[in-house]
């Protein structure tokens, strides 16, 4: 292992990216191959009254349309498998697929979309979280409760906690408290989301993917499709850049619906204005921090709300709630700690996994909040820094143990690579002993 660290290493498939050959997706030609595109809803929340493609289909180069009708398993995609393939009737977000045109060319699919009759009745829509988790908000999934998901029958707070927050802001000191925010952010990805499919000589669904998670995807076309895995041959390769925006299927469902109704190759690729508007991204998230701490800069107790807004579907967000909360206390020992989560629905696109995924939203929000208690106590950043930061054996907020602790190991790594010269109090600290 000593030959590898701290060295240069070449890519293993660096080679074909610098001198051009790599093959991605978007490169996959096959003769006779047809394209798609997506009616999308122009309302972020609605209900669809009629829907006629008969147009549509008249106009020269169109092979045909894919509606929900079409799908031959479940019309159901996402994490939670909660998610329209082609949504029939309630519209949840602006953008949501509902039909698919496949022409001969990508322009006349894109011209053929403009002949779709349309009736649908615009709802008010919820944008801001604060605003969605109000009794009398609209709501965004049809049949609900409320925008709170729900992770358990009637819970809807994720509690995290150890020791006893009340005895530990009697013990404080001081108490500092911030609420920060956290805006939506997309992946951005060279490649915008991308998949092309077709029926190979053995009469299998072949699907050329960028996906990051294979497998996890191709248990979710099984489903759609009503097809075994051995009728599916789903080819991974070279994401095109990811950063999580491919952990969720965006066009291999679509692309193989198209492949199998019409029996030929089809691409179904995105612009890169539709991958920004339409597809998965960082949902936005609130934080608000209430921190009990000493006059020596000891941290004895963190209260944490975090609110994450999760747009019209789960996506990966309840998910990314919990994870957020485990470590939204930051590298630091503190006895006393309780987070409290929330998932919120609202009708904008989904909210899904980005680099650092959940573990950096908490972060940023906690180091924040140290400088500001640092701040209050005329205290050195890095001093508090190094006071609170987990020892081995320490206990997170989980209950779990923390093992290999590193980050006062980091932090005098950072102060050497800026040129700070740290006192000697702090360079005598270690990870492996308080």
């Amino acid at each position: 292992m000593t030959e590898y660290v701290g060295k240069s290493m070449p890519r293993y498939n660096g080679l074909g990216q610098v001198n051009g050959t790599a093959i991605f997706v978007d490169d996959v030609q096959i003769p006779g191959m047809l394209y798609a595109k997506l009616l999308r809803s122009p309302v972020s929340r609605g209900t669809i009254k009629n829907l006629d493609l008969s147009a549509v289909e008249k106009i020269p180069g169109v092979v045909g349309v894919v509606t929900a009708d079409d799908i031959p398993g479940q019309n159901l995609c996402g994490t939670y498998g909660d998610q329209a393939v082609l949504n029939p009737k309630d519209i949840r977000y602006k953008g949501e697929p509902i039909a698919a045109v496949v022409a001969t060319d990508e322009d006349t699919a894109v011209g053929a979309l403009s002949e779709a009759k349309l009736d649908i009745e615009e709802l008010t829509p919820v944008f801001d979280m604060f605003e969605a988790m109000k009794s009398d908000a609209p709501i965004v999934r049809p049949g609900t409760p409320s925008n709170l998901f729900e992770y358990m029958p009637g819970v809807t707070t994720r509690v995290i906690k150890i020791g006893d927050i009340e005895a530990g802001f009697k013990e404080a000191d001081h108490i500092i408290e911030g609420r920060y925010k956290e805006g939506v952010q997309d992946h951005c990805s060279m490649e915008p989301q991308v998949s092309v499919a077709n029926i190979d000589d053995s009469g299998r669904l072949v699907i050329n993917t960028h996906s990051q998670c294979v497998n996890l995807q191709l248990g979710m076309l099984c489903g759609i499709f009503n097809l075994p895995q051995s009728k599916i041959n789903y080819m991974g390769g070279r994401t095109g850049g990811g950063f999580g925006g491919k952990n969720e299927i965006n066009c291999d469902h679509i692309a193989g619906l198209a492949a199998l109704k019409f029996r030929k190759p089809v691409k179904f690729r995105l612009t890169r204005q539709e991958d920004l508007l339409y597809t998965g991204k960082r949902g936005a998230w609130v934080f608000d921090y209430k921190t009990g701490v000493k006059n020596d800069g000891r941290i004895v107790a963190s209260h944490i709300k975090e609110y994450h807004d999760s747009g019209a579907y789960c996506g990966f967000s309840p998910y990314a709630t919990e994870k957020c909360a485990m470590f939204a206390s930051g590298p630091f020992n503190v006895p006393n700690i309780r987070v409290e989560g929330q998932t919120i629905f609202t009708n904008k696109p989904v909210g899904i996994s980005m680099r650092g995924f959940a573990i950096i939203n908490g972060q940023i929000p906690a180091d924040v909040q140290m400088s500001r208690i640092a701040e209050k106590l005329g205290m050195d950043q890095w001093e508090i820094r190094f006071i609170n930061a987990f020892r081995d054996g320490d206990i997170g907020a989980s209950q779990y143990v923390v093992q290999a602790a590193g980050a006062i190991e980091a932090m005098k790594k950072c102060a050497e690579v800026a040129g700070i010269q740290l006192p000697e109090k702090l360079l005598q600290m270690s990870s492996r002993r308080r």
